[in-house]
Order: C-alpha cells, then structure tokens, then sequence
C-alpha cells in the first residue's frame, strides 16, 4: 500500500515506519522536524491509507500551551481530515480523551475524534515505551534510576512500542471504524512498580488534571486476535541485567 504518515520522526512514527517499509509497504513520512508543518505543507499525494500520529502530547505541558496544543491536534488534523476525505485514516487519539475536562490534551484528542471522518480508525493509546522513549518519561527513569517523584495514586497502563505496532498493523488490516482502546489492558501500581526495582522517589498525590489509571479495554482489538507479548517486569529486568553485566565487564 501507498500509506501517508504523519509523525514519522516522532518515538512510534519512527518505529512505524520501519516496520510498514520492512513489510512491503511505500511510506509518504511528514514530519514537522524535517520541515513538513501539517499546518500547511503540500498533501497533493494519491495513497491508498492515512497514519496521522503528528501532534503534541503530554498532559502537563499542555497546561501551559492550550492554544498550541489545540492548533497543532485539532487544526493540523481537521486539514487532513478534510483533504482525505474518502481515504480511510487511522489516526493516535489518547486514553486522556476519556475525561476531556481533566486538561487541553484531552481536550484536544477528544476534539479531535469528535471531527474525524466515519471510516477512521481512533486509536486511545495508553503510556507507550521502549526504545526511543522520551527521557522523561517515566519508564526511561527507571531504567536510569532517576525517578524524582512519584503520584501514589495512579497506575498506569504500559504497553511496548512492539506492542503498539502489531496492534496498529492489526486495525490495518482490519475492516474496524470508530474509537479503539489500544494498551495492555492492564493496570501497574506506580509504588509498586518502583518498589521492585528498589527506586526511592519523592512520593505526593496527582491532582485532578491527570487520571488516576488509564486502563485500556482491548475488547476490539482482542476480537482481532491481538494480543500483547511484552511485559513491562520482563523489560525493565533485562534491561537493568544486561546493564549490570556491561558495566562489571568494562
């Protein structure tokens, strides 16, 4: 397939686009890091479907851009939506947009999915990780031991960026439309989590802008024979052994 995807340059664009490249696929990346801004660059391409991952996200920094964050989530995606509209498109919402009112970022993936076109495909991922993670999230802190501060209310669901692409490869596939839940479907105590691994952090409680879980419902996607293979104990662990034995070697 002829496939336009946005975000490529981003931590799952860049993962995306390897894979559909490895399996036959022709990738059209927009990225705005490469000087292709959503916001106007030329779209004049024929494609067969649409992978819109370009945007902002994070909840906390929205809170201070709301007016960036809607134009770059909301905006960038209604030009596309219009300029494709008989193209089928899936495109990343957020788990954020179950309660829209918490912050702008949900606020925009919700809008977001409130605009887009009867045959796209919603994509609510969870806090996705693995290789080429932002630094400051929370799961590449634990593996460098810098966890400044934790919220003892939450838990989180974790899903592997390998994970995340077989899943999108799946709702490919697929025949499904409308808004998907995407994640492990499956809740990690934060305390817990950082208890394991022996990890001190800071510990307050989260307020009302963030969710306290964001457990997906992979009921859709289950019912397309998906399903996760990489637990998040099983990463961190052999990460932090293969870690240990290089610095004892060296």
């Amino acid at each position: 397939m002829n496939i336009l995807l946005t975000g490529s340059e981003g931590f799952i664009g860049k993962h995306l686009h390897k894979f559909l490249e490895q399996n036959n696929h022709k990738v059209i990346p927009i990225d705005k890091l490469s000087g292709n801004d959503l916001i106007n660059c030329d779209l004049k391409y024929d494609v067969d479907l649409v992978i819109h991952l370009a945007g902002l996200s994070g909840v906390r920094d929205s809170l201070d851009r709301p007016t960036e964050y809607w134009k770059e989530n909301v905006i960038a995606g209604q030009r596309l939506f219009d300029y494709f509209p008989n193209t089928r498109i899936l495109y990343a919402s957020s788990s954020t947009a179950v309660d829209p009112w918490r912050n702008p970022y949900a606020m925009s993936k919700k809008s977001l999915e409130s605009i887009a076109p009867k045959n796209s495909v919603g994509m609510r991922f969870t806090t996705v990780y693995g290789p080429g993670a932002r630094e400051h999230m929370l799961i590449p802190r634990i593996l460098r031991d810098d966890v400044p501060f934790i919220h003892t209310n939450h838990t989180r669901d974790f899903i592997h960026i390998n994970d995340l692409i077989m899943a999108i490869d799946t709702l490919m596939k697929s025949d499904f439309k409308g808004i998907c839940d995407v994640g492990r479907g499956e809740s990690y105590n934060l305390i817990e989590l950082l208890n394991y691994f022996g990890i001190d952090a800071e510990k307050r409680i989260g307020n009302e802008f963030e969710r306290e879980d964001n457990k997906a419902d992979n009921k859709v996607l289950n019912k397309l024979n998906w399903s996760t293979t990489i637990d998040l104990y099983d990463y961190i662990k052999e990460y932090k052994n293969v870690n240990w034995y290089e610095n004892k070697c060296s």
